[in-house]
């Protein structure tokens, strides 16, 4: 479980593709790990716009 924390975790960081992230997790976690991604850069930029 660790293990996955710290892949997501380098995904969210950039540090990984999307195709990398993929050929470690699997098409279906790596396509979670992408949504929940795209919804946090979201948040991220509504809360900057409100300050």
């Amino acid at each position: 479980m660790q293990h996955d924390q710290e892949i997501a975790a380098a995904y969210y960081d950039d540090e990984i593709t999307y195709e990398q992230l993929k050929s470690l997790v699997g098409a279906q976690e790596a396509a979670n790990l992408r949504v929940l991604k795209q919804q946090l850069d979201d948040g991220f930029v509504d809360d900057i716009a409100e300050i």
